[in-house]
């Protein structure tokens, strides 16, 4: 534990265990943010830690970083001093070869992030755009001070990242895919208030006839196989759906050769202290589970959004996990787009996000979203040298994204 003064006689605190995190004070500021999200609340990220899954001897070093003004708390984040960069889903592995090449040292860096979770929303929580100033200036003194190569802010929302712009933070773009669930509007009509779908069917409807097609033969040929769906929610995730659950995420890590990054525990603390936050769909062939998908689900309307003049955020649902024990053609597509979104339809979810990567996912009607992330490099030519690389990348995304946007699988 590190005591210091900063700026505006806030006191910061790095906490090397974020069970030593007081979680009431810490979900109190989670929820005055713009974006929260259930990966960000302390149960998950003290099961990250508690259950060896992010830990120092995985390469995850915790040193969330606290702010108090007095007992208040009134900023913190969670950030990792990591020695590699596996499970962060934004890819600097070329920035560090370069410091290699050139005989310095690129590991350790700093990281504010949830561990393999690329999912956007709040990072760098605070009560006020003032004290997210100062913790991104005390997150920069303790890079410095440690000697850390950089410090990178990843997923975080429009909040992080002005601050981080206005300190002097590199922006990165990368993309992901979310469904929404609103109608498009017809070409040629004013502007009006998107209606939600009413079915799935509803939802296939406003797709073009080939996309159409195409959805609907996939879903044939897994109903033909013989599986048939069955979801639960919350405390209906019976113990044994659970670990059925990870028997199949863990062959799918296995079956591309790594090993799973989340451990038994962890799941076993979401089942425990977190479990209304997960969904589960479960495939099953004549009466035995052959595969399932789990997502997770932001309930709207029970944020206190509105201290801070922001309005209560509406529901969302992330595709987190999947697997399967046996072989059905067209199986993937059903358990982890085609049940999700139309358990969102049923739900009045208004978005379904498809986590990282996966051009394919447009097919099924999720669409490009820039996902940003903010950097901070210690060494001044390197980070004129990133700086101008980023400016290519950027130019370059955004032609990809007009390219995707033209393939768009609405009716024109």
């Amino acid at each position: 534990m590190e005591i210091g003064k900063h700026g505006n006689a806030l006191r910061w605190q790095v906490a090397g265990d974020p069970s030593a995190i007081d979680p009431a004070a810490w979900d109190a500021l989670l929820a005055r943010q713009r974006t929260p999200t259930p990966f960000m609340r302390h149960a998950y990220l003290a099961a990250l830690h508690s259950s060896g899954s992010a830990v120092p001897g995985t390469g995850w070093s915790p040193r969330f970083l606290l702010l108090w003004d007095g007992d208040e708390l009134a900023a913190a984040c969670p950030m990792y001093v990591k020695a590699h960069s596996y499970g962060e889903y934004v890819f600097d592995w070329a920035w560090a070869n370069a410091y290699a090449e050139h005989g310095l040292r690129y590991y350790p860096k700093a990281l504010v992030a949830v561990p393999f979770t690329p999912v956007p929303g709040s990072r760098l929580l605070a009560r006020d755009a003032a004290a997210r100033a100062a913790l991104l200036q005390a997150l920069i003194a303790y890079c410095r001070e440690h000697q850390l190569s950089s410090l990178h802010v990843l997923y975080g929302d429009e909040d992080d990242l002005a601050a981080c712009d206005a300190a002097g933070l590199m922006q990165r773009e990368q993309i992901q895919f979310h469904w929404k669930n609103e109608k498009p509007a017809p070409d040629g009509v004013p502007a009006q208030p998107l209606q939600p779908f009413t079915s799935f069917d509803d939802f296939l409807a406003s797709l073009s006839q080939d996309k159409r097609k195409k959805i609907r033969q996939e879903r044939k040929r897994v109903a033909d196989a013989g599986v048939r769906f069955r979801w639960a929610r919350g405390a209906d995730i019976a113990a044994e759906d659970w670990a059925f659950f990870y028997r199949c995420y863990e062959r799918t890590y296995l079956e591309h050769g790594n090993a799973p990054y989340l451990t038994p525990a962890f799941f076993a603390r979401m089942a425990t202290e977190m479990a209304e936050d997960w969904v589960l769909f479960v495939a099953e062939h004549e009466g035995d589970p052959i595969a399932c998908s789990l997502i997770a689900v932001r309930a709207g309307g029970c944020r206190a959004g509105d201290q801070n003049g922001l309005e209560s955020p509406p529901p969302v649902a992330y595709g987190r996990y999947w697997g399967a024990l046996a072989r059905v053609d067209r199986l993937h597509f059903e358990a982890c787009y085609y049940q999700p979104i139309e358990w969102c339809i049923a739900h009045g979810v208004v978005r379904f996000e498809g986590g990282a990567q996966g051009e394919h996912k447009m097919a099924r009607a999720l669409m490009p979203v820039s996902t940003p992330s903010a950097h901070w490099l210690a060494h001044p030519a390197f980070a004129d040298a990133v700086e101008r690389f980023l400016e290519r990348e950027s130019e370059g995304i955004g032609h990809y994204v007009e390219h995707l946007e033209r393939r768009s699988p609405f009716r024109r």
